[in-house]
């Protein structure tokens, strides 16, 4: 399955993938980091459930620390 990830493709090595998969996948778990998916957040108690269809375009952002 194929999805953009930050306007990048990316080939997925399962057809049923959770949002959370893909963190897991990307190694960002633990990571401050927000899931936009085709235009809507997907609220991080959700991760789990959300599952990933071909040609979603998601944003990944991490949260920055600063002074």
């Amino acid at each position: 399955m194929q999805i953009l990830v930050n306007g990048k493709a990316m080939q997925l090595p399962s057809e049923a993938m959770t949002v959370m998969a893909l963190v897991e996948h990307m190694q960002l778990t633990g990571k401050r980091i927000a899931v936009e998916r085709n235009g809507d957040i997907v609220p991080r108690s959700q991760f789990h459930a959300v599952q990933l269809q071909g040609n979603d375009k998601l944003e990944i952002v991490g949260a920055v620390g600063g002074g």
